[in-house]
């Protein structure tokens, strides 16, 4: 578990973390959200200890990062892919780690393994690529299996079978009771990953809650309309206090009322229904509807 309490960092007149309050519980995989800047990395980098707080309290089960001896057996983190020494082998690197931390070095080959890299241990990482680079620092991570894990933008450089490889890892070390910690700004693999997340804005909480409960937090959910006769139903529909939106495939989007009394409506005229779904909003529209205001490099087109 990490616990933070009132967690600030201030780089002189600029807050980057501001009095952040929350609780990352083990048998989840926690996505942590928020724009650039929101001080997503900071924060990363406080609970592990390579940042020194302004003032706050951040704790890994129960206990200061930099306080626990041999840390990789506590707590593993995949922060920069590319903190690597180019001139060393995948093996030596880990095996470095291994040692360091006090864990058995055939440790090292299992978590090349489980990362498919194998075959490639005994290269140099400065010739990986993106992607192999990644899976290395996941590598790393698991070398001590360790009960917490922090990801900081793990699935870029991977291609689509990594990333599902990836989702699946994360699932499953939740699934054994784990904290898992994962930020990332692609929203697709978020909400599939994902079952709790926490966002920030401007280093303060904007939401700590279920994928479910902060999707709704958009307030946008419509239903989905396909019938061979859009017009007649468009206009009752609208009659009844609906919004109606014809869309360019031919179905009618609408707000207002339920697919249950759309139904009863399209019955009581004899109009065939061919479609009828009810549509949330997904991540990536929640995201950008509740942290529009925190957003620190906006585009025109985003105003």
């Amino acid at each position: 578990m990490i616990e933070i309490d009132g967690l600030t960092r201030r780089y002189g007149r600029t807050t980057a973390v501001d009095h952040l309050s929350l609780t990352v519980r083990p048998g989840h995989v926690t996505g942590f959200l928020g724009p650039n800047g929101a001080g997503k990395s900071t924060t990363l980098r406080m609970i592990l200890g390579l940042t020194t707080p302004t003032s706050g309290t951040v704790t890994v089960s129960g206990v200061r990062f930099r306080d626990l001896p041999r840390g990789l057996r506590h707590a593993g983190a995949l922060l920069d892919a590319g903190d690597v020494h180019g001139g060393r082998s995948a093996r030596a690197h880990l095996a470095a780690l291994a040692r360091s931390n006090g864990i058995s070095v055939g440790r090292v080959d299992e978590v090349l393994r489980q990362v498919g890299l194998e075959s490639a241990a005994g290269r140099r990482v400065g010739g990986f690529s993106l992607g192999m680079r990644q899976r290395l620092g996941i590598a790393a991570a698991l070398l001590g299996d360790p009960p917490v894990l922090l990801f900081d933008e793990p699935f870029n450089g991977l291609d689509p079978e990594g990333v599902r490889w990836v989702r699946k890892l994360f699932r499953r070390l939740a699934a054994e009771g784990r904290t898992v910690f994962v930020s990332s700004h692609l929203m697709g693999e978020m909400e599939h990953c994902a079952d709790h997340l926490v966002v920030i804005g401007r280093g303060r909480l904007i939401a700590e809650e279920s994928l479910a409960e902060f999707a709704a937090r958009a307030g946008r959910s419509e239903v989905v309309v396909r019938t061979p006769d859009p017009a007649s139903l468009g206009t009752t529909l609208t009659t009844e206090g609906a919004s109606v939106r014809p869309d360019p495939d031919g179905t009618l989007a609408v707000t207002g009322l339920t697919a249950e009394r759309i139904a009863e409506l399209a019955l009581g005229l004899r109009i065939p229904l061919h479609e009828l779904t009810t549509r949330t909003a997904s991540l990536e529209e929640a995201f950008m509807a509740l942290t529009a205001a925190d957003v620190e490099y906006a585009t025109g087109e985003d105003r």
